[in-house]
């Protein structure tokens, strides 16, 4: 039996894929998995239980993924299972952004008097354009930026996309009207506006900075519905100020943006539907079930996918080691001296980690798997059937 702990509220429709086999805990320190949406585990002191966490949506800056790593923790998160939220948040932000909404409600919300009257003689200073026929360049392609470029396109702009890690996945879904650029210097000074879908790291800490923003062109507006930290928020500031940049749309409000009247500042809604909650933590139960029952990895941020179905053999054994040369040779050697018969195996690596999932014809327990855990590199071994 495995014990499952949630450290936010998680969506009912999820939780109702634990299997039996689950059995849902307060007491974080026994858990063998962790559903998480925002809550900060950075400074979490992690339990020698814990096998897994999900997180219940995109981003994972708020795990302490490299611990995790290095204690064969396995971390999920849902990809693509609030794209579509993001997407229509985004669109939203875009056409608050050309017709002047934010301040046309702010304006209307004075008025106590003669309110037709007004409304007629001051509407011009809202006026607004159409967002048909405008530029909108869409950086980092993933779910959410190839359904905001595709729909987009569909509303007549002409999108430019730009990603240096495109997947064939995202490929295969980005609409043929999209145009794709390899050279960011040469997509941003085409753009009407940019939209921000770039995965947050050490390496994209401040992406858009000066050197970029100097690159756009005069009035462009920029959405970011990525991560705050993704732009130099004091050289966009510095850029509206100067009129390079005509407004900033932002779902990651902050102390530097609240108050300026060419930001929009929205309070991080980006996946807060009930539709979006719902998709994330199914997905984020399914693969830690598929995981803790079957040792597979779909979705992983820190360990490579690897998937060999429901076991039909006596038994399965999952390896979490080190990307090393002759590691898989010497996990073999070491069942095979254990008179240990391979039946069927999956070695997958990604970065520095690699995991080794192996179908076995007899029986094993943990006191036999001690060699295993001898082998210079292995991180974790574990029985799955």
């Amino acid at each position: 039996m495995f014990k499952i702990a949630s450290l936010n509220k998680i969506s009912g429709k999820g939780l109702d894929k634990l299997s039996n086999k689950f059995i849902q805990t307060d007491l974080v320190d026994e858990a063998q998995a962790i559903l998480v949406r925002s809550q900060d585990m950075l400074n979490m002191e992690l339990s020698s239980s814990l096998l897994t966490i999900a997180r219940a949506g995109a981003g994972y800056n708020n795990i302490p993924v490299d611990t995790c790593s290095k204690r064969g923790i396995v971390v999920f998160n849902t990809p693509g299972a609030n794209a579509n939220a993001v997407k229509e948040l985004v669109i939203t932000g875009l056409l608050l952004s050309a017709r002047n909404i934010a301040e046309a409600i702010s304006w209307t919300k004075t008025l106590t008097t003669d309110v037709e009257k007004s409304v007629e003689k001051h509407k011009s200073q809202f006026a607004g354009h159409e967002i048909k026929g405008k530029s909108l360049g869409v950086l980092g392609l993933g779910a959410i930026g190839v359904m905001v470029a595709n729909t987009a396109s569909d509303l007549g702009m002409h999108v430019y996309g730009y990603d240096p890690y495109l997947s064939i996945k995202s490929a295969h879904e980005l609409d043929s009207r999209v145009k794709f650029m390899d050279d960011l210097n040469l997509l941003l000074p085409k753009c009407d506006y940019i939209s921000l879908h770039i995965p947050f790291s050490n390496a994209t800490k401040g992406f858009i900075g000066k050197d970029q923003i100097s690159n756009m062109k005069r009035g462009v507006c920029v959405l970011n519905f990525s991560r705050d930290k993704i732009v130099d928020e004091l050289e966009i500031l510095a850029a509206l100020s100067s009129g390079h940049v005509k407004q900033y749309v932002t779902d990651f409000p902050n102390e530097n943006v609240i108050g300026n009247d060419k930001v929009i500042s929205i309070p991080h809604l980006g996946a807060s539907t009930k539709e979006s909650e719902d998709n994330c933590a199914i997905m984020a139960v399914e693969q830690i079930v598929d995981y803790l029952e079957n040792g597979n990895i779909t979705n992983s941020v820190n360990f490579p996918d690897c998937r060999m179905g429901i076991c039909n053999t006596q038994g399965r054994i999952g390896v979490l080691n080190k990307n090393v040369p002759a590691m898989l040779g010497k996990i073999t050697n070491a069942l095979a001296e254990l008179n240990i018969n391979i039946s069927d195996l999956n070695n997958r690596s990604k970065g520095e980690y690699a995991y080794t999932l192996i179908d076995i014809d007899s029986n094993v327990d943990e006191d036999a798997l001690r060699k295993l855990h001898e082998v210079d590199g292995i991180i974790a071994v574990r029985i799955i059937k």
